[in-house]
């Protein structure tokens, strides 16, 4: 049995009891711990992607009960790519929380270690009742990591957040008791068989609860009419935390995608067109009222948050109407917008602080300190998120529109995103000429320029974007690959349960054994 497998959630668990127990009035124990484990991490994640690559599903049975009765970890190309990009953004909002974040509350580190677990976690679970557990991991240590720092809008927008996610905990226990009751399992592998295979007078329960369940992951992935909570959380939050933040989205839009194409990808039975009449107009929709958000945000925080609702809609557009190909575009996007994204956050407490009362408004403030970095720094962001040439997203978004160039829905998916493209560059340059440009002739005497600590993580982000236009080729070709083995459900199925899915419908009952 491969052990390397569990590591992601062995090891941040582990650190994360030490610093409880050991470190947490230690504060450079604790940040010296805090970076070896993710840095330890982050090479393991090196590891499983070396692993993954050769297109081999693998399986981890806890405690050697094997699926369906047992707890299994599966690794695939997807679930490896993910792990390795939560591990460099973990690394660059560590890093930064390092130069004197972590110090504005206490356990910070801890936390920060449960919420790599709880991610980690979702991505590599094969089953659904731990996919819950974990969502609930990295909720609760995401809960207090909004805290961090405190002040009056942090706990506003905390109190929204729990609420909303609480509320989407509870859906999420009753879809899942559905469909254990009527299925009478939740590992996602045995689960497509026994939803491909269940009698009629089963398939609307069934069907009510994958809705259900998809419901919860779009409130996770601020989908619309579910996003409102997110702008508010995301720009109130600190900046390591809300860079962190930037993944978590993504855990949602892994959900659907995982759930709809293993669980409900079949061509017929309870699962078949389950996303088919609406999630496509949703994501349209969501990307182009969180382009129109862009432009009107008042705050450079809010409009960055506004730009992380907009990846999720370009990604599942991408997902819904472009097929293989489409997949392809969407993965290559997420890793693009999930480092431009994290990147854009740490940049904003940068302006923030130099710009004294006036904060991230976008009105009239100081003169920056660092007008020169700040100023070339926002730049290539910009450019990056708005997909203009030769950016990262420009290619990410061109894969996007030639996936779904032949599809019925072409003219609307080109129509939006480019649109939505165009709104977000505007927004951008507006945000940029007030903040760096449109300044007064001297400089607030309390703020504080960054330091070198705070610009290498933000450097290093940025250089992962540029990186991603160098070597394109080679994670095309990857997400390519990833989007095959994904779409290919039989060999899911077959790695977990050791068969592949039966041709014969056979009734299933309420509680019927495994």
């Amino acid at each position: 049995m491969n052990h390397l497998l569990a590591m992601p959630l062995v090891i941040p668990a582990i650190t994360g009891a030490l610093l409880l127990a050991c470190a947490g009035n230690r504060p450079q124990a604790a940040r010296w711990i805090s970076a070896a484990s993710t840095a330890v991490t982050a090479a393991v994640a090196v590891l499983l992607v070396m692993q993954a690559m050769a297109g081999d599903y693998q399986v981890y049975a806890v405690g050697e009960w094997q699926a369906p009765f047992g707890i299994v970890l599966v690794l695939d190309r997807l679930s490896a790519m993910l792990i390795l990009l939560t591990a460099v953004v973990a690394l660059a909002a560590l890093a930064y929380a390092i130069a004197g974040w972590d110090l504005r509350g206490r356990h910070f580190h801890a936390l920060f270690q449960f919420q790599l677990m709880g991610i980690n976690g979702a991505f590599l679970t094969g089953d659904l009742f731990n996919l819950f557990v974990f969502f609930e991991v990295l909720l609760i240590a995401s809960y207090c990591l909004l805290l961090h720092g405190l002040g009056q809008p942090r706990l506003r927008a905390a109190v929204h957040y729990v609420a909303i996610n609480l509320t989407g905990s509870g859906v999420f226990l009753i879809a899942v008791s559905l469909l254990y009751g009527v299925t009478g399992t939740l590992n996602m592998a045995h689960l497509a068989e026994r939803v491909a295979l269940a009698p009629e007078a089963d398939i609307a329960l069934i069907r009510a609860a994958g809705m259900m369940l998809l419901g919860v992951f779009a409130v996770k992935a601020a989908l619309f009419p579910l996003y409102f909570w997110l702008p508010q959380a995301y720009s109130s939050a600190c900046a390591p935390v809300a860079a962190l933040f930037a993944i978590m989205t993504k855990v949602g839009v892994y959900s659907i995608l995982r759930v709809t194409s293993l669980v409900f990808g079949g061509a017929s039975g309870a699962g078949a067109d389950l996303t088919t009449p609406w999630l496509l107009p949703v994501a349209l929709l969501t990307l182009g009222l969180a382009a129109l958000g862009v432009l009107g945000a008042r705050r450079l925080g809010e409009l960055v948050a506004y730009m992380t609702i907009a990846s999720v809609g370009t990604m599942l557009t991408a997902i819904t109407a472009g097929g293989v190909a489409g997949v392809s575009g969407a993965l290559f996007y997420l890793v693009h917008s999930t480092l431009v994204i994290a990147s854009l956050f740490l940049l904003t407490e940068l302006l923030t602080r130099q710009r004294g009362s006036s904060g991230d408004a976008l009105v009239t403030g100081p003169a920056l300190q660092q007008p020169v970095l700040l100023g070339i720094a926002f730049l290539i962001a910009t450019i990056t998120v708005a997909g203009a040439p030769p950016s990262s997203g420009f290619l990410a978004k061109l894969m996007i529109l030639q996936a779904t160039l032949p599809g019925p829905a072409a003219v609307w998916v080109w129509s939006i995103i480019l649109c939505s493209s165009l709104l977000v560059l505007v927004g951008g340059v507006r945000a940029g000429s007030q903040l760096l440009w449109h300044t007064e002739t001297t400089p607030d005497h309390n703020a504080r320029a960054a330091r070198p600590a705070e610009w290498l993580p933000l450097g290093a982000l940025l250089v992962c974007g540029v990186a991603l236009v160098l070597f394109a080729q080679p994670l095309q070709k990857y997400t390519d690959a990833t989007a095959q083995q994904l779409l290919a459900r039989a060999g899911y199925i077959e790695a977990v349960i050791g068969g592949t899915p039966d041709t014969q419908p056979r009734p299933l009952r309420p509680g019927e054994p495994l």
